[in-house]
C-alpha cells in the first residue's frame, strides 16, 4: 500500500473575537482595529493563497467573526472550504459554567449551520486551546465528530479519551497523600486531530500577545515546521500534519511568502495530500473501529471513506 500522509490548514478566524476573549485587548481601540485587519484583509489574502494552490482548508470561525465579517465568511463558504466551530467571542471554556458552555455551543452551532445552507459543522477547536472537563460530553451530545484542541499526540489521529483524573501536589499534606499516578478515563467516539503550539503561527509571530514575544521571523517558524515534517516523513509510514494559521498573522505579507515557500516544499514530497480536518477524521475512522462501548457523536452515521 502507498503511504498516506495527510496535511491540512486549520484557519482560526480569531479577529476581533480574539481580542475580546483571550488577548487582553478588549478595551483597546488599537487592538480592536487589529482584529478588523484580520477579518477584512487577512481573510481575503489567505483565501487567495489557498486558491493559488488549490487547497481546501478548514476554517474555524467564532460566532462573533461570522456575524461581524459576514461578507468575508461568505467568500470562504462559497470557495468550498469546511467550516468549523470556535466559540463565540474566543471565550475560555474553562472559565465558564457548563450552562454557559452549552449556550455558546448551541448558539454558534445554529449560526454556522444556518450560514452554511443547512450543513452542520463537524469539527471544533476550543478557543485558545483551553478545554474544560465538560467539553467532550457537550461536543458528543451536539453531534460533533472531531476535535482539534488536545495535545497528547502530534502526528496521529486518535479517539479522544475523556475524564482523566490526577492528583495535584498539596504541600500542606503528607507527601503520600498526593504521590499518585494519573488515572486514565475512557475512550470516546470523538476523533482527535491533535493540536500543537509548534505547528501554529500566532504565538511566535503576533506582537503583544500575552506572555509571548511575537517578533519571531517567519523563516524561523518555517524551519520549525520543515524540521517537524522531515522527521515524521523519515520515521513514520503514515501520519497527519495539521497546521493552525490565523488571518491575523497568516494574512501578513511576510508570512504569506513563508506559507508559499512551505506549501511548495511540501508539494515536492511523494504521497502527500492536502485535505480538510474532517477528511483526516473520516480517514481515521475508516481504518479504526470505535472503542467498544464508546459514546459516539449524537446521530453519527459512518461514511464510507475512500480507501
Amino acid at each position: 500500500m502507498p503511504r498516506e500522509i495527510l496535511i491540512g490548514f486549520g484557519v482560526d478566524v480569531d479577529a476581533v473575537a480574539g481580542w475580546l476573549g483571550s488577548y487582553g485587548g478588549e478595551d483597546s481601540p488599537l487592538d480592536i482595529s487589529r482584529g478588523m485587519y484580520a477579518g477584512e484583509v487577512g481573510v481575503l489574502r489567505v483565501l487567495k493563497l489557498l486558491a493559488k494552490y488549490n487547497i481546501k482548508a478548514t476554517w474555524f470561525i467564532p460566532g462573533h467573526s461570522l456575524e461581524t465579517f459576514a461578507k468575508e465568511m461568505a467568500a470562504v463558504r462559497d470557495a468550498g472550504h469546511e467550516l468549523g466551530l470556535h466559540g463565540y467571542s474566543h471565550e475560555n471554556p474553562d472559565s465558564m459554567t457548563p450552562e454557559q458552555q452549552r449556550d455558546v455551543l448551541n448558539h454558534t452551532y445554529k449560526l454556522l449551520t444556518d450560514f452554511n445552507h443547512g450543513v452542520p459543522p463537524k469539527g471544533y477547536v476550543a478557543p485558545w486551546w483551553q478545554t474544560s472537563k465538560e467539553g467532550v460530553a457537550l461536543l458528543l451530545d451536539k453531534g460533533i465528530e472531531y476535535d482539534h484542541s488536545n495535545m497528547s499526540r502530534d502526528s496521529q489521529a486518535h479517539y479522544l479519551r475523556d475524564q482523566d483524573t490526577w492528583t495535584k501536589i498539596d504541600y500542606k499534606a503528607k507527601a503520600h497523600a498526593w504521590m499518585k499516578p494519573l488515572q486514565r478515563g475512557k475512550e470516546t467516539g470523538l476523533v482527535e486531530i491533535p493540536a500543537s503550539w509548534y505547528l501554529e503561527d500566532m504565538t511566535p509571530m503576533m506582537p503583544a500577545l500575552i506572555l509571548m514575544d511575537g517578533q519571531v521571523a517567519p523563516q524561523a517558524v518555517e524551519q520549525l515546521w520543515k524540521d517537524t515534517f522531515t522527521y515524521l516523513y523519515r520515521e513514520e509510514q503514515d501520519f497527519i500534519f495539521p497546521l493552525s494559521i490565523h488571518p491575523d498573522v497568516g494574512g501578513r505579507p511576510q508570512v504569506l511568502l513563508m506559507l508559499e515557500r512551505f506549501i511548495e516544499w511540501i508539494n515536492a514530497h511523494d504521497n502527500v495530500k492536502w485535505v480538510t480536518f474532517h477528511e483526516m477524521a473520516e480517514r481515521f475512522r475508516a481504518k479504526n473501529d470505535s472503542p467498544p462501548g464508546a459514546v459516539m457523536p449524537k446521530g453519527y452515521v459512518k461514511c464510507k471513506a475512500r480507501l
